[in-house]
């Protein structure tokens, strides 16, 4: 029982001992004269599911009721389970009950509920599932997808992966009850306002999903428009691609003379276009037609390039042993999203094992982590950013492939863009290997990409270019 005193402070009185405390901090709002806020388990009664065994489960017998059941705010009994099992009076479902989904892994489902307007057969409810039934089931309902409902709900314990709704934190939740008649006038006057609110929702739902898919259009547009060379013009002050490339050819010399680098990366092909209008790649003595690989016309200021010769390092991650001290984190297909890098999915290596890592394998800022293996993450690409990373250092795990390009003459930005294109992502699955579940791009693979290249000032004119469209599209 709610008391208001005269200095407008709320006290809750305990009828079973008689103590009354102050309860103004637990109040939410102030509420019109004649309502009066009571807790949930005053006005109605509650029961969570229970759990039944595979024995339980049978073609005939009693609905279970599952969190799947509640659609759009109706029971669908579309997908049902039966259990052919005795079921207690308090757990049988009844006409008006109000079935809400009670414990999920999402947290967006936990709260969602339902009013059962029909029963034509025995139904209960699962052990995720709770019940409320309620003479004023119709305002309760009303109630239920409010964010007052949905603020309790918050605020209620659980864990991180599981949320969930038990009977005594929802039988202390806090609701407005006003005067039985205004109760009516509130559920007509929403009864009638629905269908406005529903033809609006839907609108608005086309809408997004219409803009939505218009600023992935015009992003995807973007990057193909910037990798053929069309994003920024060509200025002849910044010179060619092929006097980039020969400064990356000297770049290698250096760092295999210092021992950085092992002199194989030496042996270069050369992609050039032929008086035949096609073309043709030269390696040592052979030269290959090359024209099917070509997917698009460049500027001639730009040229083709497999990956592995403007990159110092191309190579999967190793298989980690994992530990629960966190020092060193294994960055894994999780943690490179189209959204950015992510060090907070990281798991963490065994500290013991960190001399089996060569100082090459530890993730420099602006090395490209590819995910490599896998139906719906293969593909997927992100830049390592040390200020993203608090700890020392971080490591590959074996489903990543590490990019490290030439960074005084490549930037890893352009690079991430074209990989992030329809040009590559349109076939990765083509250029992949293995069965549909297992597709994996091997490192070869990934060593031979294609690639186009324009001269260093172009590639940061295209880089900011992109940076500056796309966060206007964000805006």
């Amino acid at each position: 029982m709610v008391l208001p005193n005269s200095l407008s402070s709320y006290y809750e009185k305990f009828l079973t001992t008689g103590e009354v405390k102050c309860i103004d901090e637990e109040i939410p709002f102030e509420i019109p004269k004649g309502w009066e806020w009571t807790r949930i388990r005053n006005i109605s009664q509650s029961y969570i599911g229970l759990t039944y065994s595979p024995t339980d489960v049978s073609s005939r017998g009693t609905i279970v009721l599952r969190s799947s059941n509640i659609q759009n705010g109706k029971i669908v009994l579309n997908d049902v389970v039966r259990v052919s099992k005795e079921i207690s009076e308090k757990l049988q479902v009844e006409k008006n009950d109000i079935i809400i989904c009670a414990r999920n892994g999402s947290a967006k489902l936990v709260g969602k509920s339902a009013v059962v307007t029909d029963v034509t057969e025995p139904m209960t409810f699962g052990a995720f599932m709770a019940i409320c039934k309620t003479a004023l089931y119709q305002y309760v309902s009303i109630f239920l997808q409010s964010d007052l409902f949905f603020s309790q709900l918050r605020g209620v314990s659980g864990t991180t992966t599981i949320n969930q709704l038990t009977q005594n934190n929802f039988n202390d939740f806090w609701i407005p009850i006003p005067p039985a008649n205004e109760q009516k006038r509130i559920v007509e006057k929403l009864q009638n306002v629905s269908p406005f609110i529903e033809r609006y929702s839907k609108s608005q739902e086309t809408l997004n999903l219409m803009n939505i898919q218009i600023k992935e259009q015009l992003k995807k547009s973007i990057l193909q428009e910037a990798i053929q060379g069309k994003l920024v013009p060509q200025i002849a002050e910044e010179g060619t691609a092929q006097e980039l490339l020969e400064q990356i050819r000297q770049e290698k010399q250096k760092l295999v003379k210092e021992g950085k680098l092992k002199k194989s990366v030496l042996t270069d092909s050369v992609i050039y276009k032929g008086d035949d209008n096609k073309y043709w790649e030269k390696y040592g003595t052979e030269t290959i037609c090359v024209n099917d690989e070509i997917p698009f016309e460049i500027p001639a200021t730009w040229i083709w390039v497999r990956l592995d010769n403007i990159c110092s390092y191309i190579q999967r991650g190793k298989s980690p042993k994992y530990s629960p001290i966190k020092k060193y984190p294994v960055i894994a297909q999780k943690c490179n999203q189209w959204a950015g890098f992510c060090i907070d999915k990281a798991q963490f290596i065994d500290p013991n094992s960190l001399p089996s890592y060569s100082e090459e394998r530890l993730l420099q800022d602006g090395d490209l982590m590819w995910n490599s293996t896998g139906l719906g993450t293969l593909g997927r690409m992100a830049i390592y950013q040390s200020a993203l990373n608090p700890y020392e250092l971080a490591v590959a795990d074996s489903h990543v492939t590490v990019i490290r390009p030439l960074k005084e003459h490549i930037l890893s930005q352009y690079l991430y863009y074209y990989f992030a294109s329809d040009t590559v992502q349109s076939v990765i699955e083509d250029k992949s290997d293995g069965s549909t579940k297992q597709k994996e791009l091997s490192t070869t693979t990934v060593k031979n990409y294609l690639v186009p290249i324009p001269p260093y000032r172009e590639q940061q004119r295209i880089v900011e270019k992109i940076k500056t469209v796309t966060s206007i599209m964000r805006g």
